[in-house]
């Protein structure tokens, strides 16, 4: 408090500034300046940092898979639900990692496609990767009767669905970059 009563900051004059970059909106958020078209054709991704984050991102979906099964299968001793086994390998494990692997890359295509067509595209890609993984996780439930079976296997979904997600998320913060505006184009 200062001599009159009035409450005043001793720390005011201390404080850094805020404010935003000079050079142009903040590439880090989806919040970039309006323009009339309905997308803002300037963003795009960093192609081969993005490309590299969808491939990791795949492996650790594959991993997350086999992991998955190896605990609830091996080690636990439950039955498992397996995704449809792309390859005929007739291994659960082999079958969780492709479908992690696949859900990866389909997800990573659908984000690009987003980044460069949506308004808000982190936001979509949000909701798409929420609504893909409530899908994945009930299915089990829709192929058997064993709801032992459907609980584990929707375990496994949704750890997987769930790195999608958070790792696609956090390459889209670090790839998506804004071109510079073309002259006469708001």
């Amino acid at each position: 408090m200062h001599w009159d009563g009035a409450m005043t900051d001793p720390n005011a004059d201390a404080r850094p500034p805020s404010f935003l970059p000079e050079d142009g909106p903040d590439t880090r958020s989806d919040f970039v300046e309006a323009t009339e078209r309905p997308y803002d054709p300037r963003l795009t991704v960093a192609p081969g940092r993005f490309l590299g984050g969808a491939l990791a991102t795949a492996i650790v979906a594959a991993l997350a898979g086999l992991v998955g099964v190896i605990v609830l299968e091996d080690v636990v001793g439950l039955d498992l639900v397996p995704p449809p086994d792309a390859f005929a390998t007739g291994s659960h494990g082999a079958a969780f990692a492709v479908a992690g692997a696949l859900l990866a890359f389909l997800a990573a295509g659908v984000l690009v496609l987003l980044i460069v067509s949506t308004p808000r595209p982190r936001l979509f890609f949000g909701w798409l990767m929420a609504l893909t993984t409530v899908v994945v996780t009930v299915l089990p439930f829709s192929w058997t009767d064993d709801v032992g079976a459907a609980i584990a296997s929707a375990a496994v979904n949704l750890l997987i669905g769930s790195a999608v997600w958070s790792l696609l998320t956090g390459v889209a913060g670090r790839t998506i970059e804004v071109r510079p505006a073309e002259p006469g184009v708001r």
